[in-house]
């Protein structure tokens, strides 16, 4: 890729259709995943729910098969000036222990040349039920095959973040940034305090100072200096998990290429993990009948 060009390669894509391999789940592009970190099981109007458990006994992640492990619909195909495309998925009742049949889609759309825009939508048909999808693509602006992100630099427009206890469940705390590791509200090198934080950052951010346009909050800039390509993400989620590939190790994806540790990062706009069961964070519960509406706005330019 020439250097200072957006170029085609920016979106870091596994050689295979869903976005992840058998032996690292979780660790590579998760396009769709319900992201609500539970205990294993609660009550919702008097019912108890039974997710799927695992070792550390909470759920996360959308369970043993997310989103991101079913197969998708296409339901509409548009080739315009701003191309677009809709997938849809139906998730039956008791799906990985959520309750209701819930109907959800989503449409990627190409706005500009240089803007990609993303509408998840969920109806839940018959039970209230918790509902926080997340985008999980990894981003590496230099290029996917280019080494790690620790020179990008970001700004996250937060003054706070939801601190997490040993299990990296949010406690329902809401603790300032300022004068810490997390602190992003100023543009800053990613490298330059990561070793602060344990094996990096993976942290919901609470997005509560951006600027807004159309309905949507400013979320976080990022910045490549060896290409000068930057992305600016808006949305209308309370929270984003940064993420910075703290597990990723001598995965093979793209053209042979093996991404390590901090190769990528992710931007994950959400409700708070742990809502469900912490009566100060926003609740991520929606009625049946109610449309659960999550919007991401990726612009893309390039600043010498």
């Amino acid at each position: 890729m020439a250097r200072n060009s957006l170029g085609p390669e920016m979106i870091k894509l596994l050689p295979n259709f869903y976005g992840f391999s058998a032996e690292n789940p979780y660790l590579h592009i998760q396009q769709f995943e319900e992201l609500c970190a539970t205990l294993s099981n609660l009550d919702i109007d008097g019912v108890k729910i039974q997710f799927f458990e695992h070792s550390l006994q909470y759920e996360a992640a959308g369970g043993f098969k997310g989103f991101d492990k079913v197969v998708w619909d296409v339901v509409e195909h548009k080739q315009c000036e701003n191309p677009s495309i809709t997938f849809k998925y139906r998730s039956r009742d008791g799906e990985e222990g959520y309750p209701g049949d819930v109907s959800v889609t989503a449409t990627y759309t190409l706005s500009s040349s240089t803007t990609l825009r993303l509408d998840m939508e969920a109806i839940p048909e018959n039970k209230r039920t918790p509902k926080s999808l997340a985008q999980h693509t990894y981003w590496n602006l230099a290029g996917h095959n280019s080494g790690n992100i620790l020179d990008h630099s970001i700004q996250i427009h937060a003054l706070h973040l939801t601190p997490v206890d040993q299990n990296t469940i949010p406690t329902g705390e809401i603790m300032p940034v300022k004068g810490t590791a997390f602190d992003f509200t100023s543009e800053k090198k990613i490298g330059s305090s990561i070793h602060d934080v344990g094996l990096g950052y993976d942290h919901n951010y609470v997005l509560d100072c951006g600027d807004e346009k159309m309905g949507l909050r400013h979320a976080a800039k990022v910045r490549d200096p060896s290409s000068s390509r930057v992305l600016d993400l808006w949305t209308n989620a309370p929270g984003m998990q940064f993420y910075t590939s703290n597990y990723v190790n001598g995965v093979v994806g793209k053209g042979g290429a093996a991404y390590g540790k901090h190769s990528g990062l992710c931007l994950e706009t959400q409700g708070f993990p742990n809502a469900i069961n912490l009566p100060n964070f926003l609740s991520v519960v929606v009625k049946p009948v109610e449309t659960y509406k999550h919007i991401m706005l990726f612009e893309f330019s390039v600043k010498v």
